[in-house]
């Protein structure tokens, strides 16, 4: 299949590389059949500069793994005070822009930003969290209760989401909505599509593949952000992904240090790595099910990214860069920490049993991982 694209990963460097480096990042990237990554802003400090955008694009260029196309964050510092500026980090090199982790609050301000990003050819990815209600450690209901954690309601993911939605159809913007996760998001992102408003969006693999309960097996290391959801938002994450509501497959790779994850539920931080995970997650839960075909993972996982992010990538054709994931989706075993080459450790996928496994990936025709 064409090498996968990560739309939305966290690759940590600068400033977290006790979690993750570059590097290791994109180790664990090609082993997962990714051929391009495109690591969020959230990074101390921030890629709101050319001098740290240029950091990053030249560690990727020392790495020499895969492509690594790093978004700019929307607002300096990612404190949503004040709008970078975008024509010049585009220039850059910039693949798109987000404050992912940190919700752009002002309804204005995102609004400017959405309407500049937009005349410049770009887009908004938004984290879509209303701080409010988004208060808690994993999904609002029975869990968290018996669990005895503060719950994260739906309706901080929702509200956001609507909010962006009505900017882009009022002002005739293309806005791109980050990991939905819950059954009222893809209902209105449905919706608005059918009115022919200009949203994309995109969902992970934990999504489709758990639900809250995973977090009384796994503890913190089912924890994220949004959290994971009830039964009826896995089946309309995955109803979304066969109609075509969900553009996009992402991983979300947020990797963290193990005495982090070792606190508390209420204390540990948010996130779980998906590198390794995402194409077995994928075939296991959606193929093997009979939900999608191998065919629509790969536009789901490959093409659709492509496209969005306007890359001459996603398919194998003669002239095309030789981007590919060669994989045998029949391979069943049990994924084991041992397994992992990522920095950090954290996913509630060990101990689960998956099916498909990365042979070799290529990128721009050469050889960068042998499994």
């Amino acid at each position: 299949m064409p090498g996968l694209v990560d739309i939305h990963c966290h690759l940590r460097e600068p400033g977290g590389e006790h979690k993750e480096t570059i590097e290791t990042g994109a180790k664990s990237a090609v082993k997962g059949g990714f051929t391009t990554i495109c690591p969020m802003p959230n990074t101390k400090p921030t890629p709101d500069n050319i001098e740290t955008l240029k950091y990053i694009q030249d560690r990727a260029k020392e790495v020499n793994l895969c492509n690594i196309l790093p978004f700019a964050s929307v607002t300096k510092g990612e404190k949503g005070e004040e709008l970078v500026n975008f024509e010049e980090l585009l220039k850059a090199g910039a693949i798109a822009f987000s404050d992912d982790g940190m919700p752009v609050e002002n309804a204005r301000m995102i609004r400017n930003a959405m309407i500049s990003a937009n005349k410049l050819g770009s887009f908004i990815s938004e984290h879509c969290e209303e701080k409010s209600v988004s208060q808690g450690a994993i999904n609002a209901g029975k869990v968290a209760e018996d669990l005895g954690v503060e719950g994260v309601l739906p309706e901080a993911e929702e509200i956001m989401a609507s909010r962006d939605i009505v900017i882009a159809e009022t002002n005739n913007l293309h806005t791109h909505i980050c990991h939905i996760s819950t059954k009222t998001s893809v209902n209105m992102i449905r919706d608005a599509k059918k009115r022919g408003v200009n949203v994309t969006c995109e969902t992970c693999p934990h999504y489709y593949f758990f639900t809250e309960e995973e977090v009384r097996k796994s503890g913190t290391n089912a924890k994220m952000n949004p959290p994971l959801r009830r039964e009826i938002d896995r089946e309309e994450i995955i109803k979304g992904l066969k109609d075509g509501t969900i553009d996009a497959i992402i991983t979300d790779h947020a990797p963290h240090a193990k005495e982090e994850k070792e606190k508390e539920l209420a204390k540990a931080p948010n996130g779980i790595i998906g590198f390794e995970t995402a194409l077995p997650a994928s075939i296991t839960a959606l193929v093997d099910k009979g939900h999608l075909t191998l065919l629509d993972l790969v536009k789901l996982m490959s093409y659709n990214p492509s496209k969005l992010l306007k890359l001459d990538k996603g398919e194998i054709k003669i002239g095309a860069c030789a981007d590919i994931c060669i994989f045998d989706p029949n391979k069943e075993y049990t994924y084991e920490e041992n397994m992992i080459v990522s920095k950090s450790k954290n996913t509630p996928f060990i101990g689960k049993k998956l099916k498909g496994q990365v042979k070799y990936t290529i990128v721009d025709g050469r050889i960068v991982f042998e499994g």
